[in-house]
């Protein structure tokens, strides 16, 4: 619920007798348990994707001995094929109401842990890309319904704070997870093979969590426990209201702030490098040994964890738009970093990796409360799975023209190219995010829907 100048209304609480509480009129910060064990799946779940992930573009690479071309293949599939499937995943946890979001959790989850031990198995590029691409549809199929519950369990007055700790539970696994792989090159004689195999025992943990510890259905946050909502108690006799039909996908991108949002998406997508080019970049540069090449995530994931919930905390406090805006000016000053004509060293690594994990804090988790608040609870997993599909593709379509740019002139003029348009799509999503109307503060309609 929202006040009539586009600030959200502050929870309260009704007494025996019927009378509001000083107390209650303060919004509650707490974060639910729901989100709570979902961070615990994601971390536990990220430990184990992220042990295959810091190792693959080496693996891919020098192991098997792919160019970069075909590496930019490998990791548009890795990263791009999640978007064919996300609307599908979000529209069929909608149609299964709120126990539809854990059953199509589940299966993603799923999916991506059986992935694991095949890549044991297969070694030419069309095989490897076949389980890629399969681990991604589970991906792609979890990401709408997990994001939805988080949602549905807060109070849109705090979803950025709600986002902002699952995203660092979330994160506290990536940090693990390239420590993990990092000690197992070390230690195993067959080291990639230790790394898929215990990375698929971690991912079946994440799964048996989901089902046995997350609730099947959400309660809403704008309902208490006792089943009353912020504008009072129900009373016996009051009716409830009717079920409201689904909304269809075409109508979500009819309202105004989805297109937004996702026009914001796909154009700062469209000059997002992946992680895993960054971090070859990075290690070409200086040259790094490979052994070392799997700790280069940790510097990521530790920043990321530091900020995550700060900015959440930010985000609702200045605007969501505005932080996931800013948050892309970071990566560009990352990108510039790569760009320097000066020494590299610890510094540049520390220096790029701690921006770099500032640019997800900003983004990652702000961009999915901004699309909750400006989605019906009816169809809140289609909303989500909307943008990010939008943006999931957009970072496809860069995956692949970053690695053929890379192959033909080199990663610098590569890094250059990226930097470029980056600093053109942020000047213009500036201007496609505008606020419209006469109020254009951070307690506006149209910033605090967003």
């Amino acid at each position: 619920m929202y006040l009539a100048d586009g600030r959200p209304a502050p929870a309260t609480s009704v007494s025996p007798g019927g009378r509001r509480t000083g107390r209650s009129r303060r919004v509650r910060a707490a974060v639910p348990s729901t989100v709570l064990v979902l961070g615990t799946v994601s971390l536990i779940t990220d430990i184990s994707s992220e042990m295959v992930t810091a190792v693959l573009p080496l693996y891919l690479v020098a192991e098997l001995g792919l160019s970069p071309l075909g590496f930019g293949v490998l990791d548009g599939v890795y990263n791009g094929v999640s978007a064919l499937v996300r609307l599908v995943g979000g529209r069929l946890s909608d149609r299964g109401g709120g126990a539809g979001h854990k059953a199509v959790a589940a299966v993603g989850y799923g999916l991506s842990a059986l992935c694991k031990p095949l890549l044991l198995l297969v070694h030419s590029l069309p095989l490897i890309g076949a389980v890629l691409a399969v681990d991604r549809t589970g991906k792609g199929l979890r990401t709408a319904p997990r994001d939805a519950m988080i949602s549905l369990a807060a109070e849109p007055a705090v979803r950025g704070r709600a986002f902002g700790v699952h995203r660092a539970m979330d994160t506290a696994g990536a940090l693990c997870g390239p420590l993990v792989a990092f000690v197992l090159l070390r230690a195993a004689a067959e080291g990639y093979d230790a790394v898929f195999t215990v990375s698929f025992c971690v991912a079946v943990l994440g799964v048996v969590v989901l089902l046995l510890f997350v609730p099947g259905r959400a309660r809403p946050a704008a309902e208490d426990t006792a089943g009353r909502t912020p504008a009072g108690p129900r009373t016996p006799a009051e009716p409830r209201t009717p079920a409201r039909p689904r909304t269809p996908v075409r109508a979500l991108l009819g309202r105004p702030e989805i297109r937004r949002l996702t026009g914001c998406a796909v154009l700062l997508g469209l000059t997002t490098v992946s992680d895993s080019f960054l971090y070859l970049t990075l290690q070409r540069r200086l040259d790094l040994p490979a052994g070392w090449f799997p700790l280069l995530p940790l510097g990521t994931a530790a920043a990321f964890l530091s900020l995550a919930v700060p900015m959440g905390v930010i985000a609702d406090r200045i605007g969501r738009r505005r932080l996931f805006l800013a948050g892309h000016l970071v990566l560009l000053c990352a990108y510039g970093l790569l760009l320097a004509p000066f020494g590299g060293g610890a510094a540049l690594i520390c220096a790029v990796l701690v921006l770099h994990g500032a640019f997800y804090a900003a983004t990652d988790g702000v961009l999915a409360a901004a699309t909750a608040d400006a989605v019906p609870e009816d169809a809140r997993g289609s909303g989500l799975a909307v943008v990010q599909t939008g943006q999931t593709a957009a970072r496809f379509v860069c995956s692949l023209a970053f690695g053929a740019a890379w192959t033909a002139w080199g990663d610098h003029t590569a890094v250059l190219a990226a930097a470029v348009g980056l600093a053109l799509a942020a000047a213009l999503s500036a201007r496609l995010l505008r606020p419209s109307g006469p109020a254009a503060g951070p307690n506006s309609p149209s910033e605090h829907t967003s």
